[in-house]
């Protein structure tokens, strides 16, 4: 009996914990999101600063400073977007992901509490990757649309 009332308990903690996942994917997504978009409007505000940063301390491997500065402002702009909207959610989260890597490699005496955030964000944008953006995302919608006589993928 205390077997059985015990299973029905945590069946229904788990029962919850699944109905919370779009809101925390959500949550996931907004968060990582306004670091990487406001670190890319940091950058456009004073371009010459950026470009600076790049050559001087981002030490971007096989790109020239001017080409990472445009590619990685770039990205901290329209991959946020697409991660907010769920809109390809895995390919940004991946990409930021990637992004977020070159910026720890690229900053050799990163401060130690710099380099949890990035352990952090990176977490985040793993769960992404791993688990998709959510019920609550573009891909989702669409994917249901899309891929409605394919079970495999739907």
């Amino acid at each position: 009996m205390l077997t059985d009332t015990l299973c029905r308990g945590y069946a229904r903690v788990v029962d919850l914990c699944e109905s919370l996942q779009p809101l925390a994917q959500l949550a996931a997504r907004l968060f990582v999101a306004k670091v990487f978009f406001l670190s890319g409007l940091t950058k456009l505000r004073d371009w010459e600063t950026t470009v600076a940063l790049f050559t001087d301390e981002y030490h971007v491997p096989l790109l020239s400073p001017e080409v990472a500065a445009f590619a990685g402002t770039a990205g901290e702009i329209v991959l946020p977007v697409l991660l907010v909207l769920g809109l390809g959610g895995r390919f940004a989260a991946l990409a930021l992901s990637v992004m977020n890597v070159v910026a720890v490699l690229s900053v050799p005496e990163m401060p130690e509490a710099a380099f949890a955030l990035h352990v952090f964000w990176g977490s985040l944008l793993a769960g992404l990757v791993l688990w998709g953006p959510g019920k609550w995302s573009m891909d989702a919608v669409f994917g249901r649309r899309l891929f409605a006589g394919h079970p495999a993928l739907a």
